[in-house]
């Protein structure tokens, strides 16, 4: 039964505003490239296909529908046709594992933004999501200290905890952006944080992404760094860096952070100080109890 005078098509399209989409998107020409190979993928440059996908972004959020975008990996896509026994050249699978990224892969909603806008916040999405996972995988599967007993993972990610509040209280007052970089295996680990004051947001996601990737160059003594700018009102920005060996963050000089801001990571080649910034060594932390970190770890 309808209420009077309600058409059949007019419930259809009330209905339709309460089914959800998911679309999945080849972000760039490799990977559109590599979905060619399937006959019934019918685009034939990417160009064309990105249009498309933005013109039915606009239909389906004209619709009144939630609509989220993933990243549609053709490689992912072939393991999972393969593993699912799947055709993959059909586009009812194509279907069947976007639905599947609905679930499982990395996400942005679809509030109307460009294309140019969209795009870099879903692959800075996919980075930290994944970024997560072999963060959370490296520390759940440390294991025991030989020494101690103690687990390392959790250990570590205490630790950092630990050593993100003490990088805040040193900081002091002001709005801080942080940059954990952590050299693990063939991958470069990056995690960023946005936070005010001296203590970490807690109804955040970033400070347990910042706090894990730290954590993992703790536990794997892996290489790497924490850079922090710090903005107050009325002064120039200050910029810090610690070197992170053996589970503990080292200040850097004054001219070691210099050099690392104003080098070209690509060739190398030096680059102009930013107007209006003061390039500060690392603070010195406060005291932790686990400072002896690698005495027993």
């Amino acid at each position: 039964m309808t209420r009077t005078g309600t058409t059949t098509a007019h419930l259809r399209r009330a209905l339709r505003r309460e089914v959800p989409s998911t679309v999945g998107l080849l972000a760039d020409e490799q990977d559109f490239a590599a979905m060619r190979q399937y006959r019934t993928f019918v685009f034939d440059d990417h160009a064309t296909y990105l249009r498309q996908i933005e013109a039915l972004l606009r239909t389906l959020a004209n619709q009144g529908g939630h609509t989220t975008v993933t990243l549609f990996d053709p490689e992912e896509y072939a393991a999972w046709c393969a593993e699912t026994g799947t055709d993959p050249d059909h586009p009812a699978s194509r279907s069947r594992f976007t639905a599947h990224l609905a679930i499982t892969g990395a996400r942005v909603t679809y509030t109307g933004q460009p294309l140019t806008t969209l795009l870099p916040e879903l692959v800075d999405t996919a980075v930290r999501q994944a970024t997560w996972e072999y963060a959370t995988t490296v520390l759940a599967t440390a294991g025991d200290c030989a020494r101690c007993g103690k687990d390392i993972g959790k250990a570590a990610y205490a630790r950092a905890g630990r050593l993100l509040l003490r990088l805040l209280q040193a900081a002091g007052p002001g709005t801080h952006h942080l940059v954990c970089s952590v050299q693990a295996a063939d991958d470069q680990l990056l995690a960023v944080l946005h936070t005010h004051g001296t203590t970490p947001p807690i109804d955040e996601t970033a400070a347990p992404e910042f706090t894990a990737v730290l954590a993992t160059g703790i536990a794997l003594a892996a290489p790497g760094g924490v850079v922090l700018r710090t903005t107050t009102p009325g002064a120039p920005d200050r910029l810090h860096g610690w070197r992170l060996t053996d589970g503990t963050l080292t200040p850097l000089t004054e001219a070691e952070v210099f050099a690392a801001y104003c080098t070209d990571a690509r060739t190398g080649e030096p680059l102009s100080p930013e107007p209006g910034v003061e390039y500060r060594a690392g603070l010195p932390l406060a005291p932790d109890p686990d400072d002896d970190w690698t005495s027993h770890h």
